[in-house]
């Protein structure tokens, strides 16, 4: 069972910083020649499309909350 709700925005943000991570090593390390300019788009880029995939996730949430809210009501259209 799940302790918390799954936050997808966190998982691309969390991707995003990764791999920047992986490029930054990559170059310390002498395996490749990264500019320094490349890092910056890649991580703005990256919280940029996590903010967005995070507020999609809240409002499909909160969509299916309010479905989920409005079929547990008893709807006055029908006896009983």
């Amino acid at each position: 069972m799940l302790r918390h709700r799954f936050q997808p925005g966190r998982l691309v943000a969390g991707f995003f910083l990764t791999l920047a991570g992986v490029i930054y090593a990559g170059d310390a390390g002498g395996l490749w020649e990264t500019p320094w300019f490349v890092l910056i788009p890649l991580v703005v880029g990256g919280l940029c499309t996590a903010g967005a995939v995070g507020v999609l996730a809240q409002a499909v949430h909160r969509r299916r909350g309010a479905l989920r809210a409005n079929r547990d009501e008893p709807r006055a259209d029908l006896p009983g």
